[in-house]
């Protein structure tokens, strides 16, 4: 058995008799059960095992063309594929330029930091061309990355520095979860974990009298061990519910005045608006109440359980990634600090805590070495949840974080290690947007919907047919990512095949600075052992840790980070916010003048709300099964349909009302689209909500109607391609509303994991 490591957790492994047999970890103490993804997924049918050009793209030539997507493939040689590939490198470069080449590649992949997709083809972008237009933020967080630095501190500080596990077992008495913290979001974290402690830290916490309230549509959202109570609002109505909790808190005289002037900037403009001087409107629980769907008196109830406990509010990613998701995320920052609890161990604001594994860990001493990307020539940039706007609208002007920005004109994308058909919404305009390319590329080791796009499809290795240096900045475990299989067919690590691109480049040099992959392995391990020499810490020789497999890293006191230094001395160690301050209003948010994000936190309605036509909420979450997308043909997530489908919940009363059955296959659509699932009735939910995972592979036929509906069952030919706000501009993928009915008629295949 040899080591290795993945985003949801390291193991052991070995290829037998052509049979993957996977062990977890023997000290995680809740091991994720996706690695049972690993067992049935290196050789199966959907991997590609050639480098592939699309028909229409050899026989007429880069251009837009309505039939990728759709068309047939042509197997080449890799000599001839890479030839093509690097003649058409140049002549995009010569003819528009670099900031025609986009170089998005938005996705995990593997957990490695030296087969780190973004950081591979970024790299071979910048040192052979010279740069690429970029995207920036995350899809799973770009509003909270604009918002917070206006108002705190950057997100690394917030969610990764803030309050551990540890913190909230030993010192939490209240924790409130927006949104919730789901296991099955917290089994995953970027760049591996070794220990899944997010469920006896609850338990912990619980048995020692900590009261959890998940504020979500869905009871799932927070495991049985936290004892919790559970309150259901209305969704995206959040920030309503923390306006009334604060309004309760301020007009009984119960907010944490001393803190408030002490470290905190902005607050009289908020509280005129809270308590309705600047408009009229008090934000009291009787208004708030028909807005959420929560009884005042609830609502009273809980704000007035509040002050003179420990109290930690958490806000999870799926409360930004919704229209104007920027609001709750400030809100609960406003609460948590009307409170006066930012600061305090197991108490304050934790953007994110629950989220990925990641999060409330301490820090290591040293992060371990990383390969660098060398540097971009290009400044033209996109949010990363724009990717349509900029294919479909060259040109065009945008908003974003206090500036004017232009649309560039792309002719070549170039994608690695990530599915955009998982991660992007409105996949019917994602599919016009690709269409509009002259050139799309893609390394992927599997047939996803993206390589499906593609115009040259080359066959990347799966993580365990690499081997790499597993490590992050919070996890203590450094791990020797061993080879376990030979890599299938003619598949090839992208770093390779960038190697074999730079040399027809005449870049080699550059890119590959004289080494192999291996010798890459070695060089970042030695580097990772020369920073930990400096902290007087000795690691073992390269030799001597591969052989063992791991190596257990010291970490960091857990101090509580920026803001406990904060809190303790505001003058000594302020904050990186224009006041040095927690910023209750922020002045420079609004010079910017955005209708859709004020300067301070705000009720705006929403505009995608249910209708006669389409009356209930669809949460589009994340699955239980596996990581976005990533082996969704594993044995895992397949056990976890039902007739070779998704499965969707829905409220039994909701079902009753529309003539469906548990274990019946439904159709979930809009004006945008249509998808198919299966169903699964739920009474722990709310009734006019349906939720629907993301990550089934995109699988699209035309539905009768002149609409794709996905028949696999992928919820994002449902959600709408919109910014949260001028200033974030990020995902709203978590909800939209959609109608549901029983299908009638005879299922279609499912042909997602065919080979083209």
């Amino acid at each position: 058995m040899k080591k290795h490591s993945s985003h949801w957790g390291v193991f052991t492994a070995e290829w037998r008799d052509k049979q993957l047999r996977v062990q977890p970890h023997g000290s995680d103490p809740d091991p994720s059960p996706i690695l049972d993804n690993f067992t049935t997924g290196l050789r199966h049918r959907a991997r590609i095992t050639a480098p592939m050009v699309r028909k229409g793209w050899l026989e007429r030539g880069p251009g837009p063309d309505s039939r990728r997507g759709q068309d047939e493939f042509v197997e080449v040689p890799w000599p001839e594929v890479l030839d093509r590939l690097a003649s058409e490198l140049q002549r995009v470069q010569r003819e528009h330029g670099l900031n025609a080449i986009f170089g998005g590649s938005y996705g995990w992949s593997s957990a490695g930091r030296f087969h780190h997709a973004q950081s591979q083809v970024h790299r071979f972008l910048n040192t052979t061309l010279g740069g690429y237009v970029r995207s920036v933020n995350s899809y799973s967080a770009g509003a909270a990355e604009v918002l917070l630095p206006h108002l705190l501190g950057g997100i690394e500080q917030v969610a990764r520095r803030n309050v551990t596990w540890e913190q909230v077992a030993e010192h939490s008495e209240v924790v409130l979860a927006f949104g919730g913290m789901a296991l099955k979001n917290s089994q995953v974290a970027s760049g591996g974990v070794s220990r899944h402690v997010e469920r006896e830290s609850m338990r912990r916490a619980a048995a020692r009298g900590c009261r959890f309230v998940s504020i979500s549509p869905l009871r799932s959202d927070l495991p049985d061990e936290a004892h919790f109570d559970w309150l259901a609002p209305v969704p995206g109505t959040d920030t309503a519910l923390m306006l009334a909790m604060v309004q309760v808190i301020v007009s009984r005289g119960l907010h944490d005045t001393d803190f408030i002037a002490r470290c905190c900037d902005g607050w009289p403009a908020f509280e005129d608006y809270l308590m309705g001087r600047t408009d009229g409107t008090p934000k009291t629980p009787a208004w708030a109440a028909p807005l959420c769907g929560l009884p005042a008196a609830q609502i009273e109830a809980l704000a007035l359980s509040l002050p003179g406990k420990r109290v930690l509010v958490v806000m999870s990613h799926s409360m930004q990634r919704s229209e104007h998701g920027e609001q709750p995320i400030w809100m609960g920052l406003v609460l948590a600090a009307a409170l006066g609890q930012i600061g305090l161990e197991g108490g304050g604001y934790n953007y994110a805590l629950g989220t990925l594994s990641h999060y409330g860990r301490r820090n290591n001493l040293v992060a371990p070495a990383a390969l660098s990307q060398g540097d971009n020539g290009i400044q033209d940039f996109i949010p990363v949840a724009r990717i349509t706007d900029m294919l479909l609208h060259p040109g065009e002007a945008f908003d974003y974080n206090g500036k004017r920005h232009t649309y560039p004109h792309i002719r070549l994308a170039y994608w690695i290690g990530g599915n955009p058909f998982h991660h992007h919404q409105d996949l019917n305009r994602l599919a016009r947007g690709l269409r509009q390319l002259d050139t799309f590329v893609v390394h992927e080791s599997a047939w996803t919907a993206t390589a499906r796009f593609a115009d040259i499809v080359l066959p990347a290795t799966l993580t365990l047919e690499r081997e790499d240096l597993g490590g992050t900045p919070t996890d203590p475990l450094l791990v020797a990512m061993h080879r376990i299989a030979e890599p299938h067919g003619l598949a090839r690590d992208d770093y390779d095949i960038f190697c074999d691109l730079a040399q027809r480049l005449g870049r080699l040099e550059a890119f590959s600075e004289g080494r192999n992959a291996h010798e890459w392995v070695v060089e970042l391990y030695e580097r990772t052992r020369r920073a930990w020499q400096d902290k007087g810490v000795e690691l073992p020789d390269f030799p001597t840790f591969w052989t063992g497999g791991e190596f257990p890293l010291p970490q960091a006191a857990d101090d509580g980070g920026v803001l406990r230094a904060f809190r303790n001395d505001p003058m000594g160690k302020p904050l990186l916010t224009p006041s040095g301050k927690v910023q209750i209003s922020s002045p420079r948010i609004a010079s910017f003048g955005y209708a859709d994000c004020p300067g301070h936190p705000t009720w705006l309605p929403p505009v995608d709300v249910p209708t006669p036509a389409y009356p209930l909420y669809l949460v589009a979450n994340q699955p239980v099964g596996r990581l976005h997308s990533q082996l969704d043909f594993g044995a895992y997530s397949q056990s976890l349909k039902r007739h070779g489908r998704e499965v969707c919940t829905l409220h039994p009363r909701a079902a009753a009302a529309r003539g469906i059955a548990d274990g019946d296959v439904v159709r979930l659509f809009n004006d945008r689209g249509a998808c198919l699932a299966a169903v699964r009735l739920c009474e722990t939910m709310r009734e006019d909500v349906v939720q629907l995972p993301t990550g089934a592979w995109f699988d699209p036929m035309d539905d009768g109607q002149g609409r794709m509906m996905c028949v696999h069952g992928n919820p994002n030919v449902l959600t709408r391609d919109v910014g949260t706000s001028s200033l974030g501009q990020g995902c709203t993928g978590q909800l939209t509303v959609v109608q549901v009915e029983r299908f009638e008629g005879v299922l279609p295949p499912i042909r997602a994991y065919d080979p083209p």
